[in-house]
């Protein structure tokens, strides 16, 4: 009985020698498509910044199915932002109220900087357009840019004066409310 143990014992231990190299190669393996991956997503992701949104939404297309659990929202977004600036490339405008209607709509969605291009678009232009001033003064309010905010609004005011008016019931300047250069602004009539 003794030899049998011996025998079963030198398989076991026979057994684990060839499993151990195959699992550490399996591992190795592992590690390997796992720097080959985010070597391929940095690829990507540099492509999105140069602004080659189609080569980076192929490449991003791409790896999504075998992203690692903690980039797939990663790669869902830099495909998201790839679709959006390869549409708004194919964008055109008939009227700058057009390209103004597209702006206010991504400032509505949060797309700030999309649609202060196009306010400024419109400025290119057009250089006396008083509604894309007053959009970009709407923009600075929200975002915190003070000083920007109340040259845009002074520039939408001095070349339509009904801006006053409209910036006086704006709930988005909000944020300005407290700014006596704001106020001296909206209400220049008040000592």
């Amino acid at each position: 009985m003794a030899k049998l143990m011996t025998h079963e014992a030198r398989s076991t231990a026979a057994s684990r020698k060839k499993s151990s190299p195959a699992s550490a190669k399996s591992g190795s393996s592992s590690s390997v498509a796992s720097a080959q991956f985010l070597q391929h997503y940095q690829a990507a992701v540099q492509l999105v910044q140069q602004g080659k949104f189609e080569k980076a939404l192929a490449a991003l297309e791409k790896l999504l199915p075998t992203a690692p659990f903690e980039l797939i929202e990663r790669c869902r977004m830099y495909i998201t932002t790839c679709r959006r600036q390869i549409e708004s490339k194919g964008l055109t405008f008939q009227t700058p109220e057009e390209r103004y209607d597209y702006a206010v709509s991504r400032l509505n969605e949060g797309y700030f900087d999309e649609a202060s291009e196009e306010l400024q678009a419109i400025l290119d232009e057009y250089p006396t357009a008083d509604y894309a001033y007053y959009g970009l003064a709407l923009i600075d309010s929200i975002t915190g840019r003070i000083q920007s905010c109340l040259d845009n609004l002074s520039k939408a005011i001095e070349i339509n004066p009904k801006n006053r008016q409209q910036a006086r019931v704006d709930n988005d300047f909000q944020n300005m409310v407290d700014d006596p250069r704001f106020t001296e602004l909206l209400y220049p009539e008040i000592p």
